[in-house]
């Protein structure tokens, strides 16, 4: 699978990802009106998001979807979360469930059926359930609660990215506790999730087991691109979160590689900011994907 993306990246030399972190407020009023059922509101996150995919799906790699934004209008918003999942793989798009699953193993088993793998029914019947290329996935259930994602990531040809240093501002809170060696928790993270992917790792050198390092804290995203060769960056933080393309640098190799950047607000209401005045809100999110191509490109020169 990260082969697959990596080729993708290369091709359209854009290493990003738009988060489809949709929340309500950030449709437009028009598309609001009149609204007042979880139904109405999931439709019109999937109006929003469907006329999204359709400009941006030529020239970025990847959405994420945040589920936490569909799963607040219940059974609805669910429908819409697989419904945007499902459109955007047609339109070409890898997709990322930004569920940030685990639990011990045999639930974590669940929770990878769900997301990259098959639910069998009876013994003729299987279902994807959701069916995504990628999952975030909580590493802190230590290796059983990993084991299931890995071994469904073989079998379907599917991806995953651990949590080990989130783009949140409390993050440090425990992530850069030291432990009794002098290493801290988010590079005791990185080592594992290393050393978990190593059997799944590509052409490029990078495993299908990937991190989440947040762009914010550049300097912890520098250390972890020095320790972890072989584990690929899903890089959160970059625009409305603060972090810009001289922040990401760091997380990338001298060929361009070994990360995607992932904006969601800065994309998806772009429209209201001033530099996109008068453009339609989809017209606008393509806008802002070439502005943050060319900056990021910029930055890091020919990917490849």
């Amino acid at each position: 699978m990260i082969d697959q993306l990596i080729n993708k990246i290369i091709e359209l030399q854009n290493p990003t990802c738009v988060g489809l972190d949709t929340d309500f407020s950030y449709i437009p009023e028009l598309l609001r009106e009149d609204i007042s059922t979880p139904e109405g509101a999931a439709e019109a996150i999937i109006e929003f998001n469907m006329n999204i995919i359709d400009k941006i799906s030529d020239i970025v790699p990847a959405v994420k979807v945040q589920v936490a934004y569909y799963e607040m209008f219940g059974v609805p918003g669910m429908r819409a979360f697989d419904y945007t999942i499902n459109y955007a793989r047609g339109r070409g798009l890898f997709v990322i469930a930004d569920c940030k699953r685990n639990d011990i193993g045999s639930t974590a088993a669940c929770y990878s059926r769900a997301y990259l793998g098959e639910t069998q029914i009876t013994k003729e019947v299987k279902i994807n359930p959701f069916c995504a290329d990628m999952v975030t996935i909580n590493g802190y259930f230590g290796t059983d609660g990993i084991a299931p994602f890995i071994d469904d990531m073989k079998k379907f040809d599917k991806g995953g990215f651990v949590l080990v240093k989130t783009s949140n501002p409390s993050a440090g809170e425990l992530q850069n506790l030291k432990l009794e060696g002098g290493e801290y928790v988010y590079e005791h993270m990185g080592r594992l999730v290393e050393d978990w992917g190593k059997d799944l790792v590509g052409y490029y050198g990078y495993s299908d087991l990937g991190a989440v390092v947040g762009a914010t804290h550049p300097e912890e995203a520098g250390r972890l691109r020095e320790i972890l060769k072989n584990t690929f960056f899903l890089i959160p933080g970059y625009g409305a979160q603060g972090a810009d393309a001289g922040m990401i640098k760091c997380c990338f190799d001298e060929k361009g590689l070994g990360g995607i950047v992932n904006s969601s607000r800065g994309i998806i209401c772009a429209y209201q900011k001033e530099e996109y005045a008068g453009m339609s809100y989809s017209d606008a999110a393509r806008a802002a994907c070439l502005d943050m191509q060319q900056d990021i490109v910029g930055v890091l020169g020919k990917i490849g």
